[in-house]
């Protein structure tokens, strides 16, 4: 009996290592490929650099510090995208196809953090909603950014990173002088929002001046049309008898009144 004793020990012990060794190595496989994990400066990083993604991935380890997606071909970032990343402290999305951002797609990362690269992407509108009470530095430099009120609302509600504000620069523009400089440089003379806000006022008071001249035309056709039907009438009435006409006359006059 012994022998067999230790046989089933052994059997029993050797299916145990197969499953510990199969625990650890499954996050491994669930990994993108040319994705792994790291420890850099004490910081638990996750790098995809260069990794041909079109998506986020989702198996990125809940502890992660510091995620590097760039140089990958990402189109938009949805709603939730690093919800399960709490501990997030610096996020590399520089050098992707990214031209939408989903409101709440940073959901979750306000507290920690620090550092958001989203330089040379294809950003060109984002509304300032998708950075909501982010506290991170933020780099939009080298976008084909369209310079208007929904930019200069964007660039007021983050804090950029240190010396990203001049690759900032308007690709396209409400204004073609503006076209190929920097954003900062041209706000510093242009108050997109404001010029907005003027134009808007503007087309409602046509707007209103329009409706109040179709008022206007109704009443003075309205007024004419009567005045015409009552002199038609008045003529009639005159080719009727006296008796007749003077009774008539006394109905239209307080139908007219």
């Amino acid at each position: 009996l012994c022998p067999i004793t230790m046989g089933l020990l052994l059997q029993n012990l050797f299916l145990f290592l197969l499953l510990l060794l199969g625990s650890c190595l499954h996050p491994a496989a669930a990994f993108p490929k040319g994705c792994y994990p790291s420890e850099e400066e004490g910081l638990k990083t996750f790098r995809c650099s260069n990794a041909q993604l079109t998506e986020v991935p989702r198996d990125i380890p809940n502890d992660t510090n510091k995620l590097y997606l760039d140089s990958n071909q990402i189109p938009f970032l949805p709603r939730d995208a690093f919800r399960d990343l709490p501990l997030l402290l610096e996020l590399d999305l520089s050098h992707n196809a990214i031209s939408r951002i989903e409101s709440g797609a940073f959901q979750g990362l306000a507290e920690h953090l620090h550092s958001l690269d989203l330089s040379s992407n294809r950003l060109v509108s984002v509304s300032k909603d998708a950075f909501s009470n982010l506290k991170a530095k933020v780099n939009l430099s080298n976008n084909p950014w369209l310079c208007d009120c929904r930019l200069q609302e964007l660039i007021r509600a983050v804090e950029l990173a240190a010396d990203s504000s001049g690759g900032i620069v308007c690709d396209s523009s409400t204004q073609e002088e503006h076209v190929g400089k920097a954003f900062l440089q041209v706000i510093a003379d242009t108050d997109f929002c404001n010029v907005y806000k003027k134009t808007t006022d503007i087309a409602m008071l046509v707007t209103m001046f329009g409706w109040f001249a179709m008022v206007i035309s109704y009443l003075v056709y309205y007024v004419r049309q009567n005045q015409e039907d009552a002199r038609r009438h008045l003529e009639y009435l005159k080719s009727l008898p006296s008796k007749q006409r003077r009774s008539e006359e006394s109905s239209t006059i307080s139908t007219v009144v």
